[in-house]
């Protein structure tokens, strides 16, 4: 353990050319009202859990961002135990990086997010306005619109008539979900960097129809004073057959050569995973369905649309190798891309079909952290016994905590797990690796016997429970889960919208020299 380090020795590593993890251990509230750039979050409440997904080797050195509280003295014990051999951590934490003169940024996902920016910026993406959108709706102009964000997103809300088509997803079925290459394509999100992302992807596919981004996305269409469109289902997206096969896979290598990507086979998988000096991520961007038919052992599905717009949900090591799995490899190449403009080093594997089950072995991973496991007791046992006196702690969302929990029962997370006299008892309600985590603090403080309560609030009502509910605790302060930072911006909050676009489209003018210069930016596959 390698102890603490100044902000500005941080920020010099951070910013530097060699592997580093910087990973906020603050609860998703905290970090996303404002952490340094390149801090990845991982809350510690699900530090074990989450940690060996996004920093996979041993070595690679880590720093630790939290409120200067002690809690990364903490987390620091629990990666050492985990088999991490140089974790240090900021002192004073995230206030102390911002007195040394530093920015905190607010939001999440902010590497992918600025990228989109600087998309538009050096790219010159075409866009189109939602008043202009409606006016070629108006005159009947022929044109196709597609959502480029997952299925769960598209059906909460999209711009009326678009079809769902992931980024990533329509290059790929492009012979499918097109009738042809002259109609131009119109693509959205919720806002605007999956739909930059989106119409640079169908650029860099080299899809001859004209495409455009629209300009800020469903909330830009909610804002000019129209109407969404709420629970439309996607269907499953198309198969594609020999034809649309082979012509994904000559896109795929014109891309690959235009852009120079790298291609591996299994054999090259196994010498970069053999490598101790290198962390390596192994993702799989194919579909969910693609992925659950088969894949090499080891890899995580980090769909397309996904990985590039929140890269740091897989990835928290800066300047790590990332090998992208695919079938035609048009995906991964068009993923590979703009994963490359983040600073990574990205090699492609395709017709990984004909590899599934093969596997690799990692030269230094971190251990397994695995959770205590409690003895379970019904939610009904687990209100008697708060009724006795033992302490009943609900360790889930602090909003769904608010809807409705048990009657006895108090909110906690395990940063801030209440004090206990020695021999305590207690009962755990919420996720079970999660409440294994806590367990373990808790018996570390003292704790005597600790169970779980079985079931999920549906099980608790069919049980005949009546749950306590709507109420205001915990307090915003106290819900450091929760990041209210316009939270009810897809929910009609117009003016919350508004202030995100407006924070978004900020981004590229808060970043310091050296924080820019991690974006390698290459030709805008748009032309001059």
């Amino acid at each position: 353990m390698a102890g603490p380090v100044d902000a500005a020795s941080a920020k010099a590593r951070l910013d530097g050319s060699e592997e580093v993890a910087c990973l906020d251990i603050r609860e998703h509230g905290l970090y996303g009202e404002g952490h340094p750039f390149l801090a990845v979050p991982c809350p510690y409440s699900r530090l074990e859990l989450d940690v060996a997904g996004l920093a996979p080797r041993a070595g690679v050195p880590i720093i630790l961002v939290d409120d200067g509280d002690g809690l990364a003295e903490r987390a620091a014990e629990r990666l050492t135990r985990m088999g991490y051999r140089d974790v240090s951590w900021i002192a004073g934490g995230a206030p102390a990086f911002a007195g040394a003169g530093f920015t905190l940024f607010k939001g999440v996902n902010l590497p992918s997010k600025t990228l989109g920016e600087l998309l538009e910026e050096t790219w010159h993406v075409p866009r189109i306005s939602v008043d202009t959108l409606a006016d070629w709706r108006e005159e009947a102009r022929d044109f196709r619109l597609f959502d480029t964000r997952p299925a769960s997103e598209h059906a909460k809300m999209t711009v009326p008539g678009a079809d769902c088509a992931p980024n990533g997803e329509l290059g790929h079925r492009a012979d499918v979900l097109l009738a042809d290459g002259q109609t131009p394509v119109v693509v959205h999100c919720a806002g605007r960097t999956r739909s930059i992302v989106g119409a640079a992807s169908l650029a860099l596919a080299g899809l001859p129809n004209p495409v455009f981004a629209l300009e800020n996305g469903t909330q830009g269409w909610a804002l000019s004073g129209r109407a969404l469109e709420h629970g439309r289902r996607a269907p499953p997206l198309p198969a594609l057959g020999p034809a649309g096969l082979a012509a994904s896979r000559v896109r795929a290598d014109a891309l690959l050569g235009r852009a120079g990507l790298a291609e591996i086979d299994l054999a090259g998988l196994a010498r970069l995973a053999a490598d101790p000096g290198r962390t390596l991520h192994v993702l799989d961007v194919r579909s969910a369905e693609e992925f659950a038919a088969g894949t090499i052992a080891g890899a995580v599905h980090a769909p397309a649309v996904q990985l590039v717009q929140a890269t740091d949900g897989w990835i928290a090591t800066r300047r790590s190798r990332v090998v992208l799995l695919d079938d035609t490899g048009l995906r991964a190449a068009v993923a590979a891309v703009f994963l490359t403009c983040l600073g990574y080093e990205v090699a492609i594997l395709r017709e990984v079909d004909a590899v599934a089950g093969e596997r690799f072995e990692r030269a230094d991973p971190p251990l397994g952290a695995e959770p205590m496991r409690l003895r379970k007791i019904s939610a009904a046992e687990g209100v008697r016994l708060a009724a006795s006196g033992q302490i009943l702690l609900d360790l889930r969302a602090s909003r769904a905590y608010r809807a409705s929990h048990l009657p006895g029962a108090r909110w906690s997370i395990r940063p801030r797990l209440p004090a206990i006299a020695p021999g305590a008892r207690l009962v755990l309600v919420g996720d079970a690796d999660v409440a294994g985590l806590a367990a373990r603090d808790l018996f570390a403080r003292g704790a005597r016997d600790i169970r779980h309560v079985e079931g999920e609030e549906t099980d608790w009502r069919k049980a005949g429970l009546i749950l306590a509910g709507d109420c205001g605790t915990p307090g915003d302060a106290e819900a450091i889960d929760h990041l209210a930072f316009v939270h009810d911006r897809h929910d009609g909050n117009l003016e919350a919208a508004r202030l995100y676009l407006e924070w978004e489209q900020g981004l590229t003018r808060q970043l310091d020299a050296a924080e820019r210069a991690q974006y390698r930016i290459g030709p805008s596959p748009f032309g001059a």
